[in-house]
């Protein structure tokens, strides 16, 4: 029932304990105990809203960094990832297999700001080799979700 309850989070995180419990079959008393241990566990980190940035007014500009490392001695990646994470501009940080070795989501105001975050701090630090830096112009899908449709969930209808 875990799987299938992170599975409708994921989906809707505002789904109430009574939506999940009318899905699954069971009783809300149920899917709240076991929400409550997902979040007790460290699986469940926290929930946010899913935002089509582009309908506000001010959007901001996002870039997706590709950065090629090395490893240090006695922390390998994770010593430069958790240096990079802590900056206010990394969104998401991810290694990853392939030709580069970090994976960075950035976001800043405007195109100058994210080329002064990579020359100024990212391409300077200690450890960086090289990077490639992708502007995002528009974002189709997000956590699984189109950004252009947004369906409802609707019961399966049941005739005689």
């Amino acid at each position: 029932m875990k799987e299938k309850i992170l599975r409708l989070l994921r989906e809707n995180a505002r789904l109430s304990d009574e939506d999940i419990a009318e899905r699954l079959g069971t009783t809300p008393a149920k899917v709240k105990k076991t929400v409550a241990e997902l979040e007790k566990s460290g699986l469940v980190k926290g929930y946010q809203a899913l935002i089509d940035d582009s309908m506000l007014p001010e959007s901001k500009v996002k870039a997706i960094i590709s950065v090629n490392v090395r490893p240090e001695r006695e922390g390998g990646f994770d010593k430069i990832a958790r240096r990079l994470a802590r900056f206010p501009q990394v969104t998401s940080l991810y290694l990853v297999s392939g030709s580069y070795d970090l994976e960075i989501e950035i976001q800043g105001e405007t195109l100058q700001e994210i080329a002064g975050f990579v020359s100024s701090k990212l391409s300077s630090m200690d450890g960086v080799n090289s990077t490639v830096t992708h502007f995002i112009l528009k974002k189709y899908k997000e956590s699984g979700r189109f950004m252009e449709d947004d369906d409802e969930y609707k019961r399966l209808k049941i005739s005689p």
